[in-house]
């Protein structure tokens, strides 16, 4: 029916061309052969573009001598019919060139065609990454690859924190060939894609409805569409239809519908309201505003039937500008008048025998690669036979009946608000999104979280292992239910963390071994269930391990870490003779004799300088009491110097504070009974080649080893009975000297066998327990938010009360052996009173030596009394006063040396009254001159 229409059309443009020649000159016609699907939107916007094209070329070059003649073929969305009309044109038109096909699938036979007859294919929709130069060499993509765009789309995933997404795609050479480079985008920045879901081109309204309910089951709410633009108008009416274009979704498509978003249905866009997408950005200019203007005529001419609202989108550009790099081409090379002289032939087929080898097919090739200008799409560049040259996309959100700019994305800078004229970046923000708000499906303005916990399909599997403390986790099966249950710290823990959680789940314990026995299966094998996908999560007390991490992640730890021992404690019995020594530590002993030998010499000292009666003397056992008694009593009667008094007065209080604290402590150890651990160090069990224990099927065997433990001396046990026998046997005896054990473990022993053992340590380091779950759960980050809650408050400690049972043990904590009394607590008070003693000793020095310099100058001033001053008589009176009082006696006493003496024996008649005075006279003359004898009086007689 539509055939002789069409046939009609194509031979008035044949006509309209050959009145264009006839108008200016002859030109030589250049056959080229299109196949579109012209009954697809895409194949019409193309259809549109390629003669437009051709008729501006040709308006703006009227003197070229060559001209492009096109046969446009529909390929009726078939790959056979695509292949037939490219034969029928091959033979029948001798094309030396074909546009299209559109479809990737059908440029795979038509390029072979082409490589065989040396025609070369160009084609402006066909994007798959399987297309390559390398096996069809006469093939030119005349458009991007699909890989350009898929770091853009990651980059897209990465800002809004996304961690898994699911992969939309259709069966097919397009759907496909985007899947490798997408992968390996995706895997650059971590991002998990758990499923993939292809959709048949036979797929009907109701297996696409199938195909998205089982999608809903799942957790993640990303997915990527990649389809064709009839399947993903089919996808997104149809989800939603069943409310998966809800809140808490996220969609995005690829540029081969964001392209032509423009042009599809309008009911389609509304029901893709809150889809982002990806586009190839083509400069705004005023020459694709006037293109736009006629191209819309030329449509609605073409296709009368079709919506008014379809525009041009940048497919129609990449025709438009692959059709001036063909005619470009085509006039560089010129007619091929040899064709016929080549054919090829086929045993199988006679149809395809008078087929014709081009003989100018590389010719034209070389040309057509050879082609750079500025296009309307932009920078138009073949020369690697791909338009690969693709370093900008738009970011696009699907609003109402169209679409709004949301951001753009570079090579350079990545995602960005805005552009400017250099194509950077121009602001971001490092806590949001560099982008503009988005309207989310559902008109949600909140950022989608990424992944839901499905209310339908199955619930959860919560893998529990029964514990060697069923303190922590214990399960049995409920003979009425058949169900497991399970109890413990670990378990109330888990529910009170999903209690928390923003949203509800639903889930079931499952467990692992048999639950009977302690030891049903290892901690490694347990978590290793996760990994296999047997089970969601695995909870109960699993230490946070790195081989572990290797095949599963942790949420936080909701326990305390580290590795300790438990050991027994010894009695310390005060039975000790020098027990009074132990109040104080040996350097205290040392420090405060010291400081007791130097207050004593400094107090000694001070009293010496002073004149002190009790200190002169020679140096004997009688002045080292002395100073011995200094430093111990104050008597005020026996210091005479106030700097003594100070001195002592100080080193009095700190002898009070000194005794206080020795009388408390010893008191202490009198009263009290001390324990200590047999064993502090873990290397004095390998010297001493004692026996340890541990916890069968776990991780501290390994460890054991590691440090440097010999096999031989390390034993495994399955109970805490078991431990406590050990222990109590000792190594000696068929026991253990020490039990290695995670500190969890450990203070749970220790509440139930508290007397007699203690812990030493920790000893290592560990990561304490946590729940496993599969690698890149979106559930993780919501429990670890969850148990931080619960281990930062008070519910923490309810449930540790509820299984823990906290009896009053003392040896919980580590013991210390020291308690006696160090130096350093008392540092503050010796240095106080070390300053005090110091300085009064300097001040008192410097005050004796001004003093005694004070009295050299005096003597040296006056020479004529130095007979006289210092001294005393008998009366109290001193000599130099007598002086000033009698000056003529004064004279007697200076001639005394320079006149003769005679001795005068003693009387009895000698007058009593005149006795003193002429003897205080003598005095006066004999202490000045030694020359004469004690008994001995000398009068002088003076010469007038």
């Amino acid at each position: 029916m539509d055939r002789a229409p069409r046939a009609i059309f194509f031979l008035l443009l044949i006509v309209d061309f050959g009145v264009a020649q006839n108008t200016t000159s002859k030109a030589d016609e250049f056959h080229v052969g299109v196949i579109l699907n012209l009954g697809s939107l895409v194949g019409k916007v193309a259809r549109t573009s390629v003669l437009l094209a051709a008729e501006d070329f040709y308006a703006a070059h009227p003197n070229y001598s060559t001209k492009l003649v096109l046969h446009i073929r529909d390929s009726m969305a078939s790959d056979v019919q695509a292949a037939s009309t490219a034969i029928e044109l091959l033979e029948n038109y001798k094309v030396q060139a074909i546009i299209g096909p559109q479809k990737s699938s059908e440029a795979v036979f038509i390029s072979k065609l082409g490589n065989i007859t040396q025609v070369p294919t160009v084609s402006f929709t066909a994007t798959s990454s399987s297309l390559t130069s390398d096996s069809m060499p006469y093939f030119v993509r005349a458009t991007m690859n699909d890989s350009a765009q898929v770091k853009s789309i990651a980059s897209l995933i990465q800002e809004y924190g996304w961690r898994e997404v699911v992969l939309v795609y259709d069966d097919t050479d397009y759907g496909r060939g985007i899947l490798p480079y997408l992968n390996d985008a995706l895997q650059e920045i971590d991002i998990r894609v758990p499923y993939r879901s292809v959709i048949p081109l036979s797929a009907t309204s109701e297996s696409i409805m199938q195909e998205l309910y089982k999608l809903m089951k799942m957790q993640t709410r990303v997915f990527i569409v990649h389809m064709s633009t009839t399947m993903t108008s089919l996808l997104f009416t149809k989800a939603k239809e069943v409310g998966m274009m809800n809140k808490g979704f996220v969609w995005i498509i690829t540029d081969g519908v964001a392209n032509i978003l423009d042009s599809l249905n309008p009911s389609v866009i509304e029901a893709m309201n809150g889809v982002l997408g990806v586009r190839y950005h083509v400069p705004k200019s005023q020459e694709l505003d006037n293109l736009s203007i006629r191209w819309s005529r030329m449509y609605q001419r073409d296709n009368p039937d079709e919506s008014p609202f379809n525009k041009l989108s940048i497919v129609g550009l990449w025709g438009y500008d692959a059709v001036w790099a063909l005619a470009r081409a085509a006039e560089r090379v010129g007619i091929s008048s040899t064709r016929n002289k080549q054919t090829w032939s086929s045993k199988n087929s006679t149809c395809l025998q008078s087929m014709a080898i081009s003989t100018n097919g590389h010719e034209l090739l070389t040309a057509i690669v050879q082609n750079k200008f500025r296009g309307l799409s932009g920078d138009f560049d073949l020369t690697d036979r791909q338009q690969l040259k693709v370093s900008m996309f738009q970011i696009i959100n699907v609003v109402g009946r169209g679409w709004r700019e949301i951001g753009f994305w570079t090579v350079e800078s990545g995602l960005s608000r805005q552009l400017n004229q250099n194509g950077l970046k121009i602001t971001g923000s490092a806590s949001m999104p560099d982008l503009n708000p988005v309207i989310w499906p559902g008109e949600s303005t909140d950022i989608p979280r990424g992944w839901e916990i499905p209310r339908t399909g199955k619930k959860l599997r919560v893998g529990v292992l029964t514990s060697g403390y069923p303190e922590f986790i214990k399960t049995l099966r409920d003979p009425v239910t058949n169900k497991t249950r399970a109890s413990g710290l670990s378990i109330d823990i888990f529910e009170e963390a999903v209690k928390r959680l923003p949203f509800a789940i639903t889930y079931d314990y499952v467990p692992f071994g048999t639950a009977d026995t302690a030891s049903s299966g290892s901690y490694n094998d347990f978590v290793y269930q996760v990994y296999v996908q047997k089970i969601d999560i695995a909870v109960g007390d699993i230490t946070v391990r790195y081989n572990r991490t290797l095949y599963v992640d942790f949420t936080i730890p909701y326990t305390e870490s580290g590795v300790g021992m438990i050991v027994p404690v010894r009695e310390d019995m005060i039975n000790n003779m020098w027990i009074f020594l132990k109040p104080l530590s040996t350097g205290m002993w040392f420090g405060s004799i010291i400081l007791f030998i130097y207050t004593g010499l400094v107090v000694w000292l001070l009293e010496y300088l002073n004149g002190n009666e009790h200190v002169h003397g020679p140096f004997s056992l009688k002045q080292l009491g002395i100073t011995m008694f200094f430093s111990i009593l104050e008597e005020k009667e026996k210091l005479e110097r106030f700097l003594s008094r100070i001195v002592l007065l100080v080193w009095m209080f700190v002898l009070l504070v000194l005794t206080s604290s020795y009388t408390a402590s010893f008191a202490s150890m009198l009263t009290v009974q001390k324990l200590s651990p047999t064993v502090t160090d873990f290397h004095e069990l390998q010297k001493k080649g004692e026996y340890v224990g541990f916890h069968r099927g776990s991780y501290i065997e390994g460890l054991l080893v590691d440090i440097g433990f010999e096999i031989s001396k390390i034993r495994p046990y399955d109970t805490p009975d078991d431990f406590y026998c050990a222990l109590s046997k000792g190594s000696k005896n068929g026991g253990i000297a020490a039990l290695v054990h995670e500190v969890p473990y450990i203070k749970l022993f220790l509440a139930n066998y508290s007397k007699g053992y203690t812990m030493v340590g920790p000893i290592y380091k560990s990561a304490g327990f946590a729940f496993a779950l599969p690698k890149k759960s979106p559930l993780r980050a919501e429990l670890s938010r969850a148990i931080l809650n619960i281990t930062g408050g008070d519910s923490i400690i309810d449930i540790e009360k509820k299984w823990i049972n906290k009896k009053s043990h003392q040896n919980e904590d580590k013991i210390d052996d020291s308690s006696a009394i160090t130096f350093g607590s008392f540092g503050g008070l010796f240095l106080l009173t070390g300053i005090v003693t110091t300085f009064s000793l300097s001040v008192a020095v410097l005050m004796n030596h001004h003093k005694k310099y004070q009295q050299n100058t005096g003597g040296k001033g006056n020479d004529q009394n130095e007979c006289a001053h210092g001294q005393q008589g008998e009366d109290g009176v001193s000599l130099g006063e007598q002086a000033d009082q009698n000056s003529d006696e004064q004279e007697k006493c200076r001639d005394t040396g320079n006149e003769p003496t005679f001795a005068v024996p003693h009387s009895s008649n000698t007058n009593s009254d005149q006795l003193p005075d002429s003897k205080n006279k003598n005095i006066g003359c004999r202490s000045t001159e030694n020359r004469i004898a004690p008994e001995v009086w000398s009068v002088g007689n003076p010469v007038n």
